[in-house]
């Protein structure tokens, strides 16, 4: 009950417009999977933002095909994450050009973009939390910290940490 593993792995790209077809295009043949359109909720008028404007997309994959695409996403970063980029339950990176990705070729009809990574991490028993029949609670103790995420990401990936105590810059 106290291993931790990844839950799943969201990969998410913003746009706006003929952009935003291209970044969901983009999901898509990187996951191969069909991404979601997320819509705005405030209006903000200083970006031309306003209610249920589709601003961004996003995919989210679980199991071995996350892994394994997140093997490959940590490649095109150099297998190196910085500390501040791992929270409690998660961390973020991004990648600036897609075609640093192994294995992805350059798409003329998508041109140059980035996108988002997220992962998130869970311990047996957190199901207790989202069923909708019978909900537990979810104790503090069993939440991962950040310390057991930088543990496993170099036990299971091999990635470098930088930017911890332990780094001499």
């Amino acid at each position: 009950m106290r291993e931790i593993e990844i839950e799943k792995v969201i990969l998410s790209a913003g746009a706006v417009g003929e952009e935003l077809e291209k970044a969901s295009k983009l999901l898509e043949i990187i996951s191969g999977m069909k991404p979601i359109k997320t819509a705005a909720k405030r209006r903000i008028p200083t970006f031309g933002i306003r209610p249920s404007l589709k601003i961004g997309c996003k995919v989210t994959l679980r199991g071995k095909k996350a892994e394994e695409l997140l093997k490959k996403l940590l490649a095109a970063i150099n297998n190196q994450l910085k500390e501040k980029q791992i929270n409690d339950e998660d961390f973020s990176f991004g990648i600036e050009e897609y075609i640093e990705i192994p294995g992805i070729e350059y798409q003329r009809d998508i041109g140059m973009k980035g996108l988002n990574v997220t992962v998130v991490f869970k311990r047996k028993g957190k199901r207790v939390v989202i069923k909708k029949i019978k909900k537990g609670k979810f104790p503090k103790r069993q939440k991962t910290t950040k310390k057991e995420i930088i543990e496993f990401m170099k036990k299971m990936f091999n990635t470098k940490i930088i930017g911890g105590k332990n780094d001499s810059k």
